[in-house]
């Protein structure tokens, strides 16, 4: 691979990640922009990124007398 190659390599990686990232915001946004519709995306969220949230019970706890 020479220098032209990789040149055109590394700025076709660029682009695709860079329009991928554009791709996605432009999605996100469309979808909040209708989000009366449909519920919103939510990614940069604190709560978005939590994977194991915490147990949730069916009968609150109670308190003893």
């Amino acid at each position: 691979m020479d220098l032209d190659n990789a040149a055109a390599f590394m700025l076709g990686t660029i682009g695709y990640g860079a329009g991928t990232l554009v791709l996605v915001a432009v999605v996100v946004a469309i979808n909040n922009i209708i989000s009366k519709y449909w519920k919103p995306i939510q990614i940069f969220t604190a709560d978005s990124w939590n994977i194991n949230p915490p147990a949730q019970f069916i009968e609150q706890p109670r308190e003893p007398k």
